[in-house]
């Protein structure tokens, strides 16, 4: 192909792909379905590459492949997609550009005001896991979570530690249920998430910590669990608990997530 023939439509066309999948990638990074997704483009290559080698044998096995994967993928990946398209239907993706600091592409002006509200949740954790203070605590990204919000008690009040620790205080009429933190407010609390029916969560962990898996599983928010009996704080994104060794670990963790 003469490269001068190349339209702005044509480049448009690849610009729009690599969006796509650099999107793509980002829903299944830090989970397991990152080796599918990376698999799923080796083989696509493959098959591209035997139909340009003229290899007719293999191109044909791997077009049938190709034909059925469609059907795989949607029953694989039914999580990201639903992911995906929460965040295309929801009304806020692009209020003062934040779809396109979703993907990465632009600076988040607000990563100051970001990392001070890691700080407060974090040290808040860390108080209420010495004293052994169960708590769950959502934090929004793109995705709404008025569907939830709505089950609990709406909130408008400055995020600060003493406010958080306050509200999950055994003998306060609001430490039952989740917490929702929207930019550096907290908006609702007492609020009744989705538990996850996920067989694989370890017997050991309770209705907060299945309720922290089944919000991450339907939307992209960020849940942090703190345990009434041991006091370990648990992370969880995307719907899978997150390791970390420490708890500055887990500051830069939500700080890089919340970018």
């Amino acid at each position: 192909m003469d490269i001068l023939s190349i339209r702005f439509l044509d480049i448009l066309d690849i610009l729009l792909i690599a969006m796509l999948l650099y999107y793509v990638y980002k829903l299944v990074r830090g989970t397991v379905a990152v080796n599918i997704f990376i698999g799923i483009v080796i083989i696509y290559l493959v098959w591209r590459l035997t139909q340009l080698l003229q290899m007719e044998l293999l191109s044909s096995v791997l077009d049938q492949f190709v034909g059925v994967g469609m059907f795989a993928l949607i029953v694989v990946f039914q999580q990201e997609i639903r992911k995906f398209l929460l965040m295309i239907g929801s009304a806020n993706i692009t209020k003062n550009g934040r779809f396109f600091r979703s993907l990465k592409f632009t600076r988040n002006d607000d990563s100051d005001d970001s990392a001070t509200k890691v700080d407060i949740v974090v040290d808040a954790c860390e108080t209420m896991g010495r004293s052994k203070t169960g708590a769950l605590i959502v934090i929004k990204r793109s995705n709404k979570l008025d569907f939830v919000k709505n089950s609990g008690d709406e909130m408008n009040i400055e995020l600060n530690q003493p406010i958080i620790e306050s509200i999950f205080f055994k003998n306060s009429p609001l430490h039952d249920g989740a917490m929702v933190i929207e930019e550096n407010k907290v908006t609702a609390t007492r609020v009744i998430l989705p538990v996850s029916n996920d067989r694989s969560i370890p017997l050991r962990f309770g209705l907060r910590h299945r309720a922290a898996v089944g919000i991450t599983e339907k939307t992209d928010a960020l849940a942090l669990v703190v345990s009434e009996e041991t006091g370990q704080i648990s992370y969880i994104r995307d719907g899978e608990f997150t390791m970390f060794e420490s708890n500055d670990e887990l500051r830069e963790r939500l700080k890089e997530d919340l970018r």
